[in-house]
């Protein structure tokens, strides 16, 4: 069954587990409207990142939907509208 939303804290964990963070990355501040490149996550760990999204929620995120979404909250509002899509098809 497909969740129903992605959070904040799913897209940390993953952030996390697909591309690790350094010890100047603050993850537990208010990130949402923060890019990702002053996170220190470059367009490679997005791209593991989605992986990991994909595999876990079982959706599809082409490679310029990972790179067109600038912020956390971008991915966040994308992955809950594929999640959506998914749950009416």
């Amino acid at each position: 069954m497909t969740p129903h939303r992605f959070t904040l804290d799913d897209l940390k964990r993953i952030l996390l587990q697909a591309a690790g963070a350094d010890e100047t990355t603050a993850l537990d501040d208010d990130i949402l409207d923060t890019t990702f490149d002053l996170l220190g996550y470059e367009s490679l760990a997005l791209l593991e990142t989605g992986g990991c999204i994909e595999r876990e929620y079982g959706i599809s995120l082409d490679d310029d939907t990972l790179t067109d979404a600038l912020t956390p909250r971008d991915l966040i509002d994308t992955v809950n509208e594929r999640l959506a899509a998914a749950r009416v098809a």
